[in-house]
């Protein structure tokens, strides 16, 4: 019975993990190829291609400050289903839209499922690990995500290298309805009930936690330079004739991400997220700085190490430290919050920076993002960097 209590890799947790995976195979499958598609098959301009995401995650951050609320009221498996559904029918209608405008309405409504999505299935995995265990599961849960930045543009890229878009949408179309399929068999009948079913109100602190604010502003510049790599990466490297390789780069970065996880988890709690946070946005600078210069497919791959230590260390130093500035009761409201500013960020940075590689090209936007987080730098320094966490938490 202990063993059972304190079992992580329950089969409805497999289920979640597999689940959260589909979600985000397609969405950094769709983040990577979609502005290849824009330029090459519908003939719109890098700055047009930067509006896929950006409307995606524009409607994304108006709905998830409201997602948690919504899950309250009318329960966290009927919105994960009804939301997958609803994913699954947009990522088919790629295969049949064709305006561009069209096609941006397509991810504006899609992004709206996926930031309920996502909440649901984070907040139902937070529920199924055990309470003694939630540090470790709720860090497996996150490895779903990271597993997808691989898997999402290396089968992407490959896909569009030896067959058409079509065929792309389809196999997205298919992994996203295995996804929905999997979540139909996670029991939920044991889990708390919703605690204010029926009761549909909004009040500022149901949608920010305001001392997680300043911690989540700072994640909004580190996600503006993220976008420099999320949007533009794929057209990049086809101008640098590194097709061959990119998406060998998604597989670096997030390997170096999960190898440098445990040490930075460790350091965190032993001297303080800032010998996490400061080192990790010196190297992601650096890698950014490297992508600017690059000509070859050795400083390409070199430049993927020190950005996937890089991001992987502040973000999820950030994230943790958002939820540290708060009560434990507003754990949720916290991670909305940075989740909200940090998608923010990455919208903004894909509009702005596709404005600047439309007039300066692309090793100006790599270096405007490292430039950036040189101001990253200085501002934690001076406003962050004195902050205690409340409490370990394993990152």
């Amino acid at each position: 019975m202990q063993q059972e209590q304190t079992q992580i890799w329950t089969k409805r947790f497999i289920s979640l993990f597999l689940t959260n995976i589909s979600v985000f195979f397609v969405f950094y499958g769709l983040v990577t190829t979609l502005p290849l598609y824009a330029i090459g098959e519908l003939h719109q301009t890098d700055r047009e291609a930067g509006l896929l995401l950006s409307g995606f995650l524009l409607s994304a951050i108006i709905v998830r400050p409201f997602s948690g609320k919504l899950l309250d009221v009318f329960g966290k498996k009927k919105l994960l289903l009804l939301s997958l559904a609803g994913y699954f029918i947009c990522t088919v209608l790629y295969v049949v839209i064709y305006p561009f405008g069209l096609l941006l309405g397509l991810r504006f409504i899609q992004g709206i499922f996926f930031s309920i999505i996502t909440t649901a299935a984070g907040s139902l995995a937070a529920d199924i690990i055990p309470a003694k265990r939630k540090g470790a599961g709720l860090g497996y849960f996150t490895m779903s995500t990271n597993l997808a930045v691989v898997i999402g543009p290396f089968i992407g890229l490959l896909l569009i290298q030896y067959s058409t878009f079509n065929i792309l949408f389809i196999v997205m179309s298919i992994c996203i309805l295995a996804g929905g399929i999997l979540a139909l068999t996670v029991n939920t009948d044991d889990l708390p009930k919703p605690a204010h079913e029926g009761k549909l109100t909004f009040k500022f602190d149901d949608l920010f936690e305001r001392k997680a604010l300043p911690v989540a502003a700072i994640a909004s510049l580190v996600a503006f330079s993220y976008a420099s790599v999320l949007s533009f990466l794929s057209v990049y490297a086809q101008q640098k004739d590194l097709m061959a390789v990119a998406s060998l780069f998604y597989a670096v970065f997030a390997a170096s991400m999960l190898i440098m996880r445990p040490y930075t988890g460790k350091l965190y709690d032993t001297k303080g997220p800032q010998f996490v946070i400061i080192p990790g946005i010196i190297s992601f600078a650096i890698g950014l700085v490297m992508l600017a210069f690059v000509e070859g497919p050795v400083l390409f791959l070199s430049a993927a190490i020190f950005v996937g230590f890089g991001y992987g260390a502040v973000t999820t130093s950030l994230q943790v430290l958002a939820v540290q500035s708060t009560a434990i009761q507003r754990s949720g409201y916290a991670t909305a919050t940075y989740f909200t500013m940090f998608d923010l960020g990455i919208a903004l940075g894909s509009y702005i920076l596709g404005m600047v590689a439309v007039q300066a090209g692309y090793a100006s936007v790599y270096l405007s993002g490292a430039g950036l987080l040189g101001v990253v730098f200085i501002i934690y320094l001076l406003r962050l960097a004195k902050m205690k966490p409340k409490k370990v938490v394993n990152i």
